[in-house]
């Protein structure tokens, strides 16, 4: 993988997928744009308001999307802006911070891959149901 401060790619898979219509994806959408839709090497849980994703070494792909920065001096302000909103700092009580941001693989539609950030869940998932297919838009449709 390249170095941190070279990759300005971001992948998504939960509230800020444009079909989960929250107004954090309006607001990413300022910043990112839609590059393919893909999916990462992973697990994904069901947290009730907002998906959890969780890295693993089984066959298993969690259902989501790549995009890229508009402007690469936005970069770090826009990453700081969806730290905050994914919970990177959080310190509560009981678990500390909600996710942590690292680099992944991502398999594109075309067959390429590609290097982006992804939020991983950093807490425990114990008794929340898990989702094969991988996509939260899918689980929440049926």
């Amino acid at each position: 993988m390249s170095k941190p401060e070279t990759c300005f790619q971001l992948f998504v898979y939960g509230s800020l997928r444009k079909g989960f219509n929250s107004p954090a994806y309006e607001w990413m959408s300022r910043y990112f744009n839609w590059e393919s839709a893909g999916k990462i090497n992973g697990k994904l849980y069901d947290l009730g308001e907002y998906p959890a994703a969780l890295p693993c070494d089984e066959e298993a792909y969690i259902v989501g999307e790549l995009y890229s920065i508009k402007n690469v001096d936005e970069f770090g302000y826009a990453m700081a802006q969806l730290d905050d909103y994914e919970g990177i700092h959080d310190n509560e009580d009981d678990g500390g911070p909600l996710y942590r941001r690292d680099l992944v693989t991502v398999h594109l539609e075309d067959g390429k891959t590609a290097e982006a950030w992804v939020y991983w869940y950093a807490r425990s998932i114990e008794g929340k149901p898990w989702l094969p297919s991988g996509d939260i838009l899918d689980y929440k449709k049926q």
